[in-house]
């Protein structure tokens, strides 16, 4: 089976840091994969916010993930603070790609993800293109 293998760009967007909680921790006492998703979420919502945008609004559309892909480097623990370096990438018609370059406080490469986030009307249940003002300020660096 091929690996996945997720390219970082050169350019962030934003910078989120955030601890590992106790209740992140799996039974080999280390960042359990499904805590690691929970926290690509969070930080998400802060790049977002960033932006003045929320996952429910953002620039008149809403967003929805079409995919995600998680490529773990090394094990994050409990007291670790992470920093994650995340940048859109990919611009489309409907969407982007978001990546994610989470470090421990250390600088040790813990993983790498892209989620492919979609424009999307929850009333129509249909996807919607990206807003221009939504592609006009993340196209700046990507």
């Amino acid at each position: 089976m091929a690996r996945i293998k997720i390219a970082i760009p050169e350019h962030i967007h934003f910078t989120a840091t955030i601890p590992v909680r106790v209740t992140d921790l799996n039974y080999g006492n280390h960042l359990g994969n499904d805590a690691l998703l929970s926290i690509l979420h969070e930080a998400r919502m802060q790049l977002l916010g960033n932006f003045g945008w929320s996952e429910l609004s953002i620039g008149g559309a809403s967003l929805i993930m079409a995919d995600v892909g998680i490529e773990y480097k090394g094990e994050g623990f409990y007291g670790h603070v992470l920093t994650i370096n995340m940048a859109f990438d990919d611009i489309s018609k409907y969407g982007f790609d978001i990546t994610y370059h989470v470090l421990n406080q250390h600088g040790k490469e813990v993983a790498r993800a892209k989620t492919g986030m979609l424009c999307f009307d929850y009333n129509e249940r249909k996807l919607m293109p990206l807003p221009d003002e939504v592609k006009a300020k993340i196209e700046t660096k990507a």
